[in-house]
């Protein structure tokens, strides 16, 4: 179990990596690596304590399109920022989820409509293992990580769910962390942001009264579906997550030795 000494209030499913068991029997290091949703909505109360965890670098995953039309990131001292977009504004099921949010019309997606929601996340998830842009920024990322000048690295997207959750599992299984602590840490999100999902529903509700609360829910949390399909991408493609770091994501022996060895105790 990773113990949370601080906490984030306009942030509430950030969390420290540290404790989590990985390879050897090494416990990933307390204070390396963060992981939040967007930090625009952080209030004046949780600056003093974003800069106690000072990051060195912060790590933005989320498309320019996305970071124009949210509140400017709040940071605290001067840290190196990276935009690393794992998006793709022509796939389908992005544009789906999206009019699913902003409450639109989905005619113009039958097939998708067909698979619900859920089903719609499950497919970025296999995204995340195949698309371009995903494969490419997931494989930086993990070497931003390798690098000690980039430590701590705070990393985010949006929510700090989907993007920010697949991340974590290929950090955390570069590292040897098991699939069982992975999973129990991804799944950790829904707990944390409960309260705040009912009052994303409710503010939706005030602006489409019809709203079909079943459609938007799979958007707002993670589901082990969406992880398993994940995971299930990955062996049809890769046939293992470890050559699917090597061969998917182009990571060397070398920057895993290094990941390791900066980020386990």
């Amino acid at each position: 179990m990773v113990v949370r000494d601080w906490e984030l209030v306009g942030a509430p499913n950030a969390r420290d990596l540290g404790g989590l068991l990985g390879a050897d029997g090494r416990k990933v290091r307390a204070g390396r690596l963060i992981r939040t949703p967007a930090l625009g909505r952080l209030t004046d109360d949780d600056l003093p304590v974003l800069a106690k965890l000072g990051p060195a670098c912060v790590l933005d995953l989320r498309a320019t399109a996305e970071i124009d039309v949210a509140p400017t990131d709040r940071l605290a001292g001067e840290p190196r920022v990276v935009h690393l977009p794992v998006h793709d504004p022509d796939h389908p099921v992005f544009t789906y989820v999206s009019a699913v949010l902003l409450g639109h019309d989905l005619d113009a997606y039958a097939e998708l409509a067909r698979q619900g929601t859920a089903g719609a996340m499950a497919e970025i998830y296999r995204w995340f293992v195949t698309g371009e842009s995903a494969r490419v920024n997931f494989g930086a990322a993990v070497r931003l990580a390798a690098s000690p000048e980039n430590l701590p690295l705070l990393y985010h997207c949006s929510a700090g769910k989907d993007r920010t959750g697949w991340l974590t599992v290929v950090l955390l299984s570069a590292l040897g962390v098991d699939e069982a602590a992975i999973r129990a840490e991804y799944l950790r999100n829904n707990a944390l942001t409960d309260s705040l999902r009912a009052v994303i529903i409710e503010a939706m509700r005030r602006r489409q009264p019809n709203l079909d609360a079943d459609a938007v829910l799979p958007v707002l949390e993670v589901r082990a579906e969406y992880l398993d399909a994940g995971y299930q991408e990955v062996r049809r493609v890769h046939g293992s997550f470890d050559a699917y770091l090597r061969d998917g994501l182009g990571l060397t022996e070398d920057v895993l030795t290094a990941l390791r060895a900066h980020l386990l105790d």
